[in-house]
C-alpha cells in the first residue's frame, strides 16, 4: 500500500503559491514525492525544504537526528552539503536558534511554516 498525501491538504507554499517540488534525487518529502506535503499524520511536519551544509548536517547529527548516514533498509541515501531535504520545521527552528539554519527553497517550503518562522525571517534564508 502507498502512501500519498491527502488531496484536500492546503498545498500552498510560503509565498501563497502552487507548492513546488524540493528534490528528487535524493527524493525527499514525508511521502516520498519530491514535495515538502504534510498531513495529519506527519507529526514532524517535514515542511522546510532546506539546502544541506556540513555544519546544518553535523548539528543534525549531534542532537540526534543523523542525516548523514545512509540506511538502505528504509531506502535513505544520506544527506550531503548541496543536497535539499524536507525537514522539520522544529529542526529548522532549532537549528536558526543555535546559529546553523540551512537556507531554504521558499517555492518548496509548504505554508504551513508561516505558524512558526515569520515570513520576514524566511526571506533572509531564502536560497
Amino acid at each position: 500500500m502507498s502512501i500519498h498525501p491527502d488531496p484536500k491538504i492546503n498545498r500552498l507554499n510560503v509565498l501563497g503559491e502552487p507548492l513546488s517540488s524540493c528534490c528528487f534525487d535524493p527524493i525527499t518529502g514525508y511521502f516520498r514525492n519530491g514535495f515538502c506535503h504534510t498531513a495529519p499524520a506527519d507529526l514532524g511536519q517535514h515542511t522546510a525544504c532546506a539546502l544541506m551544509t556540513s555544519e546544518f548536517l553535523n548539528f543534525s547529527q549531534k542532537i540526534g537526528n543523523d542525516l548523514i548516514t545512509p540506511l538502505p533498509e528504509i531506502d535513505f541515501p544520506g544527506l550531503k552539503p548541496g543536497d535539499f531535504w524536507c525537514i522539520c520545521i522544529a529542526r529548522w527552528v532549532e537549528a536558526y536558534e543555535s546559529g546553523v539554519a540551512p537556507q531554504l527553497k521558499l517555492s518548496a517550503c509548504h505554508q504551513a511554516m508561516l505558524s512558526y518562522v515569520p515570513y520576514d525571517i524566511l526571506m533572509e534564508y531564502a536560497v
